[in-house]
């Protein structure tokens, strides 16, 4: 009997123009990129795909990386410097990553938070268990005028086996970021299946790349998506870039 294959697409022919709003790329900062040459490198491998505007996001997390909105402002001026002394022509903003910890509301109260273009903030939870604080601080961060966006949702494995919990984040006003390379098998099976059932059910909003070093970018090349997934992803790619452009 024959068989009918339906054809993949790769998905870095589908990026073109898109804002990356969840990066590491700001020098020696955080668990990204290390040097200014580090930054250069992915910046430019990243204009190979097309996206040349990124908002960049490194972490704040207490006893970790206590980054603040001067140290962010430092990097940037920075990674700016050498890129003008190299001609290379992109467009830079500053964000970051808050981990949603025991010093997370303080900085919401002290105003000391760095937010995703004028009215959203990306936070993310520990790989290992869900913040206690996370219902209560989400809340106190709509309160702020915020618009949470939770980074790779698809990621925190011990909310696999409680699907109805994404769709009370969802009812709860809080925004899903997808990680490029969780559709394609990058972070492991499970989260792939994760990811590709949030975007069956529509729950992402927003698309960013998480890259962190240059074995990000190879494997962000090899990403081979069906018709249907890039479908359900162009929409999402879209938001991204109207919204933070």
């Amino acid at each position: 009997m024959l068989q009918i294959f339906q054809k993949k697409n790769f998905l870095i022919d589908h990026l073109s123009g898109l804002v990356d709003i969840h990066n590491h790329i700001l020098p020696g900062i955080d668990d990204g990129a290390k040097t200014t040459e580090d930054s250069i490198a992915l910046i430019e491998a990243l204009g190979e795909l097309g996206i040349n505007r990124f908002i960049c996001t490194p972490h704040i997390m207490h006893h970790y990386y206590e980054n603040t909105p001067k140290s962010i402002s430092k990097a940037n001026s920075e990674l700016q410097k050498a890129l003008k002394d190299q001609n290379i022509e992109v467009h830079i903003d500053i964000a970051a990553e808050h981990m949603v910890d025991d010093n997370y509301e303080a900085l919401l109260d002290t105003n000391t938070i760095l937010p995703l273009g004028p009215s959203h903030i990306l936070v993310e939870m520990s790989y290992l268990q869900a913040s206690i604080n996370f219902d209560y601080a989400m809340e106190h961060t709509i309160q702020k005028q915020l618009f949470p966006i939770l980074a790779h949702p698809e990621r925190y494995v011990y909310f696999h086996k409680k699907p109805k919990k994404y769709a009370a984040f969802k009812s709860a006003q809080i925004a899903f970021q997808m990680n490029l390379l969780s559709i394609g098998g990058y972070y492991g099976k499970e989260v792939q299946k994760m990811t590709l059932s949030l975007l069956d059910k529509g729950f992402y909003d927003f698309v960013g790349t998480d890259v962190h070093r240059m074995q990000h970018i190879k494997a962000l090349k090899e990403i081979k998506i069906s018709n249907k997934t890039l479908d359900a992803m162009l929409p999402v790619i879209n938001t991204t870039i109207e919204t933070f452009y």
